[in-house]
């Protein structure tokens, strides 16, 4: 019998995110499956999906990541209702020419600033002030959000006390907060799987950093007022029984119609290169790997 390798489907093709909870998470018979306590079997189209988001209750078996991993989706371990990522197994893992490069964006001051801007123009639709720092920039978009949180809690008719939340108890903020944090969060996880498969570090940001997902954080921050947060609101004013299922819905439903993961890694490259700089090339006396990889027919951050 002879092997035929599989062909992972680029990030932009897929489907967004699937939650699971309350199970174990095996290969069985060749399919990645979730198996509840009574030996119920769920199969999961895992080849077909950007990340799996793991909640509590949750086991996985070695043969699952293996499988995930060599179909390119990202595991995420998230906490109750989503709102807190703990871990994430990366799906590929990023190229050294792609993260030199991002490194050089991010360490060169000048260089940095010109990555901000972009950001700043592409989130708010004009060019930012002239001479103005990062942290000046910074403490105009912090303006700029407040006041557009405020609109749209105007707009949908729901009290708004300001962006209050405790991340060690999700239950403690209101509907409305609750509802911003799961939208977040989905947004989060294909974003940060868009990364992934484009071949960066979620770690290396520009405006936000010291985190794990800090470049998750930006890239994410560009699109949220114009995808999710309208969409929390939304659901808020309709005061939901269950917030955070409500939410995943509405969000995996507006990241099919707007074709977000399709969007997602061209705008990563749109906003690097906005540095104007060329990745850097290899030393002259850099080894090459002693066993060549294949070439990947997915993203280029996916391991062949």
């Amino acid at each position: 019998m002879s092997f035929i390798p599989l062909k992972p489907i680029p990030i932009k093709d897929r489907n967004s995110m699937i939650y699971l909870q309350y199970g174990q998470v095996d290969v069985i018979d060749g399919a990645f499956v979730l198996v509840d306590k009574n030996g119920i079997r769920t199969h999961i189209p895992v080849g077909s999906v950007a990340c799996i988001m793991l909640e509590p209750g949750t086991r996985v078996s070695h043969a699952a990541v293996k499988l995930a991993a060599t179909v390119g989706t990202l595991l995420v371990w998230v906490g109750e209702a989503g709102v807190r990522m703990y871990a994430a197994g990366q799906p590929g893992g990023a190229r050294s020419d792609k993260l030199l490069y991002q490194a050089k964006l991010a360490l060169d001051e000048s260089l940095r600033l010109k990555v901000v801007r972009k950001m700043f123009e592409l989130r708010f639709g004009e060019e930012p002030p002239q001479r103005r720092s990062v942290d000046q920039l910074r403490g105009i978009e912090g303006a700029r959000v407040r006041k557009t949180y405020e609109l749209l809690a105007k707009q949908h008719g729901v009290k708004w006390r300001g962006r209050r939340y405790d991340p060690k108890d999700w239950s403690a903020g209101d509907i409305t907060n609750q509802c911003i944090s799961a939208a977040t969060s989905c947004l989060y996880g294909i974003t940060e799987a868009a990364i992934l498969a484009a071949g960066y570090a979620p770690a290396i940001g520009f405006l936000h950093t010291g985190k794990p997902l800090s470049f998750v954080y930006d890239i994410a921050d560009i699109l949220k007022f114009e995808t999710v947060v309208p969409v929390a609101f939304q659901i808020a004013a309709s005061e939901p029984r269950s917030p955070d299922r409500e939410v995943r819905i509405a969000c995996r439903d507006q990241f099919r119609s707007q074709k977000v993961l399709k969007r997602l890694i061209p705008l990563i490259e749109e906003i690097l290169a906005a540095g104007e700089i060329e990745p850097p090339p290899a030393p002259e006396d850099a080894q090459p790997p002693a066993i060549p990889e294949p070439d990947t027919m997915a993203d280029a951050g996916h391991r062949g």
